[in-house]
């Protein structure tokens, strides 16, 4: 066998390749449950963009805190949230990670770092500067992570919290998920700087854009930022350019895209297909490997299924449970 020439052990790039597989197939089974009528709510599918999530997620804890979005089921998956609890939330049922009810856009596991995910656009980002300056009161070294589309990248709450984390020298990384579209609007078209390392420079703060479809160049940049922040170096901005393989929404007629352009993501700038064939190429895995992979993230995407369709509607009772904590 040949050398491996890359910055994971065997066992760790088997563990990136089943994380991704495993976003990817729970969201290409979403995209057929929703279609059918299963599944309630709005749904929005992170396919194409299990990179970014993977190649961060790798570096953290559960000690460390990450904010979502509305795009948010590759962000749980890849931070260890349960999947049979998640795809009872996303259908609505008892046992899921919120109880059934916050579906799609609003899971959450505090005991694996997921503060949540937010239909608000860049709502996560204050709430990861709070994450940070526990972390930074606590002295553990933690992070806190906040996840924003190119379209949250223009929200005030955003902006205001780039300035906050940098006065405060926050350990917190801002990670923007450029896929080229704010919903249905291109992001040339609605956001005036070409990229958004030059919003960091405005702060005072280091940026980094990577490609968001090569699981390296996402691992490696984030591996630096993380260290740096747990070191005390402050906030980060973190760019990853990447491509949706879905509409904005599961019934987005995606009339703003250009011909034959979902085909060219697919056909080219596929992440999955970008690391499998770079780790088998290398020798250091094979593609029966990868494909025993496949078979068993399959599997377990049908018992998620399973148990979620099985699992019973929260009742009249559970209506005002939830709403205070104590402590």
């Amino acid at each position: 066998m040949a050398g491996n020439p890359f910055p994971l052990n065997k066992g760790q790039l088997l563990e990136a390749y089943r994380k991704m597989k495993t976003i990817r197939e729970f969201e290409e089974r979403l995209h057929v449950d929703f279609g059918r009528g299963d599944i309630p709510g709005f749904v929005h599918l992170y396919a194409g963009e299990e990179a970014s999530a993977t190649g961060i997620m790798a570096h953290l804890g559960d000690g460390d805190r990450i904010a979502s979005t509305h795009r948010g089921h590759g962000h749980c998956i890849a931070k260890g949230v349960d999947l049979v609890a998640m795809m009872k939330e996303i259908y609505g049922k008892k046992g899921g990670s919120c109880n059934g009810k916050g579906g799609s856009m609003h899971i959450a596991d505090l005991s694996k770092g997921m503060m949540g995910a937010n239909g608000i656009l860049g709502a996560g980002a204050p709430l990861a500067c709070g994450a940070a300056l526990a972390a930074k009161l606590r002295k553990k070294g933690e992070v806190a992570i906040t996840f924003v589309g190119d379209g949250a990248s223009n929200q005030g709450t955003f902006l205001e919290s780039l300035n906050l984390a940098a006065v405060w020298n926050l350990p917190t990384i801002f990670v923007v998920e450029n896929n080229g579209y704010a919903e249905s609007t291109s992001r040339d078209y609605g956001t005036a700087v070409d990229s958004y390392v030059d919003r960091a420079a405005g702060f005072g703060m280091p940026g980094v854009t990577v490609d968001g479809t090569d699981f390296f160049a996402v691992y490696e940049a984030a591996g630096e930022i993380i260290r740096r922040a747990r070191e005390g170096g402050g906030p980060t901005l973190l760019e990853c350019k990447m491509v949706r393989f879905h509409g904005h929404f599961e019934g987005d007629a995606q009339t703003y895209r250009g011909p034959g352009e979902n085909e060219e993501n697919r056909n080219n700038k596929d992440c999955l297909k970008k690391f499998s064939a770079e780790v088998a190429g290398s020798g250091v895995i094979t593609l029966d490997e990868l494909k025993a992979i496949d078979a068993d993230v399959m599997r377990l995407i049908e018992h998620a299924v399973a148990e979620a369709k099985a699992a019973p509607f929260p009742t009249l009772a559970d209506l005002t449970t939830d709403v205070y904590i104590k402590y």
